[in-house]
Order: C-alpha cells, then structure tokens, then sequence
C-alpha cells in the first residue's frame, strides 16, 4: 500500500511525523487489507484490488468500496454492532478504514466451524440478522438508486460463479443462466453478496459482517443461498461434523425466512433453493473453488449432486439440505 501513510495523515487518522506500522492482513482476495498501528491505535485500511487474487481472469471496478462502506453504515445503524465501526473513507484514493477487532473476542466464524465448534443458535443470529438488514431495506425508498452496482455485482459475482460454471458444465447452461436472469430480474432489498463464514466474526454481541464490497440492490435469496452453501460444502471438509453444520443450515435458513417481510418466505426459499445447487456447482468448477475441497472423489461427490439439483430444483432449501445429509451418509 505505497503512499498510504500519508493519507492516513491527509485524513486525520495519525498525526504528522507519527510513522505507523503496518502489517498486511489475509484471508481475501479481492482487496490489501492492512492493520494499522500507530500511537496506541490500531485499525485496518481496506483497499480494492481491480484483478483479484485467483488463477482466471477475474477484474472488478475498484470503486466497489464506496459500495461496502456504505453498506456498512446502513445495516449498523438497522443492526447496532453488526459491522466494524467506520473510521474514515477516502474513495477517490480507493480506500477506507475501520476499527480493528480483536480476535481473541471476535474469532472467524469459519475457523470456528472448522475446528468444531459449531453453534446452531449463532447461526440462526446470522441469518435473523441478515433479514433485519433485508428487511429494514426493502422498506427504504433511497436505496436502489444508491446500490444501482450491476456493473459491480455481475463480474463479481454472477459471471464469475454462474456464468463461468456454465462453460464448464454446457449441460447445465440454461439453468445456469436461467438462474442469473432470475437474480437480476428479483430486486427485492440491499444484498450484501459475500456472505460467506469467512466475512463473519462471532462477535460477543452476535455475528459481525465483513467484505460487503459486492453490495447490490437486487435479489436477497442470493445472500441466504450464498451463506448456506458454505455450510454444506463444510461437511466434505469435516464431516464428522455433519450433523451438527446441518443444524446450523436448517437453523439459519429457519430464522432467516421468519423475517421476510417484504414478499412471500416461499418465493423467496424457492429461489435460494436453486441458487443454492448453483453455488454448489460454481465453488468446485467456477472461477473461485473452494480451497478446502481438492480430492477428485470429494469434488466429483459435489459435482454429482449439484447438477443434479439444477436438473430437478428443490422448492425449499430444507429439502436440499435433507438430501445432501443422506449424501454424505452414502
């Protein structure tokens, strides 16, 4: 991050001739993340990258920052203490700051659930959390104007995942891309589009949302379908936890779909439902496969079952989930 030093004195974040120390952050790849020290204070600066850390060519508009930060202030002030509190936002240098949580009192979820400690309650707070915010937008004439980010959430999202998938798979094309003319004509409420284990910390106080770059007014089953996902592929992780990741899905989903208040739950978990077997396919054959599955049988395992529920679609997420435990009891 060349030069940020002296924004961070341009913006008033440390003091002239204070020489902060700054030490690169991982877990993304879509962004420099640094934390910073200086004087006692100590907080990250998030920059966007325009060709994102994969193997394929995959290029997004850096401006997708103003997009988080803005997302960030909006679902703190429906959800108090659900995002980082925002410091200081400099997007014509394509950056902002925000407070720095300690991961002694705030651990990734993701490395909870991989090292078994799996809490159902807690994802049921993620996903009622998720339709606060949901909710609470749906209701705000302003937003779609201000989250008009197709530009933004097409090649970060959609292509990348959906249409990427399809070229791999020529079979599956047209639910692939019936599933992406589905996402884009459904524009219900503000998605976060990165709702992923990885981007929530277990705060406290509940779940805590990270990396909402993708931010998008459109269809909200994304959200539910992109986060549930991660949940099943878990279990070809660790699946000696496989009942207990199932709770949590069927506890998410259950608590998530209780607050939909701005259309029917039904249509809205018929359409996760098929997003959810897209998902599934486009982590192992999409532009970004998951890290953790990397055995040809385990990846073939998800293959097989993906396409076959973009074949025959399930009406509710509940019943994909049943099915892929009797999968991974097989």
């Amino acid at each position: 991050m060349a030069g940020l030093a002296e924004q961070l004195r341009a913006a008033g974040l440390i003091a002239a001739g204070v020489e902060p120390t700054l030490t690169p952050l991982t877990g993304g790849v879509s962004s420099d993340i640094a934390l910073v020290e200086a004087d006692g204070a100590r907080f990250c600066v998030k920059r966007a990258l325009a060709q994102l850390r994969v193997a394929a060519d995959w290029r997004a508009p850096v401006e997708r920052n103003r997009s988080e930060v803005a997302w960030m202030r909006f679902a703190g002030r429906v959800v108090p203490g659900a995002v980082p509190d925002v410091l200081a936002e400099r997007g014509d240098e394509g950056w902002f700051a925000m407070r720095y949580l300690d991961p002694e009192r705030h651990p990734l979820w993701k490395s909870e659930l991989r090292d078994g400690r799996i809490d159902a309650a807690f994802a049921g707070r993620v996903g009622a959390t998720l339709a606060r915010v949901h909710a609470a937008s749906a209701a705000d004439a302003s937003l779609p104007a201000r989250f008009a980010t197709d530009h933004i959430f097409v090649p970060i999202r959609l292509e990348p995942y959906l249409a990427a998938t399809a070229l791999r798979h020529p079979d599956c094309a047209r639910r692939l891309h019936g599933l992406i003319d589905a996402t884009l004509a459904n524009r219900h409420a503000l998605v976060h589009g990165d709702v992923s284990p990885k981007n929530i910390l277990v705060g406290p106080d509940g779940p805590v949302f990270l990396d909402a770059e993708c931010a998008w007014w459109g269809d909200p089953a994304f959200d539910l379908a992109f986060c549930l996902n991660h949940l099943l592929l878990k279990c070809v992780w660790r699946p000696q936890w496989t009942a207990a990741y199932l709770e949590s899905f069927g506890r998410l989903a259950a608590d998530y779909l209780a607050g939909v208040t701005w259309e029917g739950a039904d249509a809205l978990d018929g359409r996760a439902a098929g997003l959810l077997a897209g998902l599934m396919l486009a982590r192992i054959d999409g532009k970004s496969p998951v890290e953790y599955i990397t055995a040809a049988a385990e990846r073939e395992r998800v293959r097989g079952f993906a396409r076959r529920f973009l074949a025959a679609p399930a009406a509710r997420v509940g019943a994909l989930a049943q099915a892929w435990g009797k999968e991974m009891a097989s």
